[in-house]
């Protein structure tokens, strides 16, 4: 199967550079199972990282175009590759292959590890949107917590043991404080440093790895031969009669 892994920004362009995009390729094609292709696109225009609502609805209409292209070109599956699962109904709406939301994904499978679970985020003022994410999967009465380790997303990769310390921290504090039974990496680029089984030995709690777990729920859908129920996100009415809807915008 082939599965495609839209990065919702131009990271090729950005700070982290194309190294960045096939090193996650790689370890994408490395997680996933036998016969199973994955390629990362990212989007030409946009945030170079996404650390607000704002940010995301930037990012929301160029992620959109690359995922109807990514359908044409014979993907099996989508992953929207942002925490925040930016334009995932929409996407659904768009295309009949499954498109998959690392937030729903690994929510989904933290919800299933333990009575509760916390979510290790970026800043403070993400809590709340995390939060009400929760809510969206339907998973908000087995969340613990949202914590933030308080560094940048364009600044996790900067001095890795100083992060793995932090993520170590904060995850210690949501199973000791806050009773959290497994705990998940609420920011991409956390869940592609790869230090979930590290941080899980530390604080004796199971990490969800965002990425690994939109991969999978993408593999198991795909080998299932299942998609999104259209009659939960159907074609818009204006597209289902033939008309383009970027033909309706006024002026």
């Amino acid at each position: 199967m082939r599965i495609a892994y839209v990065v919702p920004g131009p990271m090729s362009k950005g700070p982290m550079g194309s190294a960045e995009v096939k090193r996650r390729e790689g370890l994408l094609n490395s997680w996933g199972f036998p016969g199973t292709e994955v390629r990362v696109l990212d989007v030409p225009t946009g945030p170079a990282s996404i650390e607000s609502a704002y940010e995301e609805m930037l990012a929301i209409p160029a992620t959109l175009d690359l995922i109807m292209a990514c359908e044409k070109d014979g993907f099996d599956a989508v992953i929207i590759g942002c925490f925040g699962d930016p334009g995932l109904e929409a996407a659904r709406e768009l295309v009949s292959i499954p498109v998959l939301g690392p937030c729903e994904s690994s929510m989904l499978v933290a919800a299933s590890l333990g009575h509760k679970f916390s979510v290790l985020t970026i800043f403070d003022s993400l809590i709340a949107g995390q939060e009400h994410l929760a809510s969206r999967v339907g998973v908000r009465d087995k969340l613990a917590s949202v914590r933030a380790t308080g560094i940048p997303v364009l600044e996790l990769m900067n001095d890795p043991p100083a992060t793995l310390k932090r993520l170590t921290e904060v995850a210690r504090a949501c199973v000791e404080q806050d009773r959290a039974d497994a705990f998940l990496f609420g920011c991409m680029t956390m869940s592609f440093l790869d230090m979930g089984d590290a941080v899980s030995a530390a604080v004796g709690a199971p990490a969800v790895n965002a990425a690994k777990a939109a991969l999978k729920h993408a593999e198991s859908l795909v080998s299932m031969g299942l998609a999104h129920s259209k009659t939960a996100w159907p074609l818009p009415a204006k597209m289902a009669s033939g008309t383009d809807v970027k033909d309706m915008r006024v002026a």
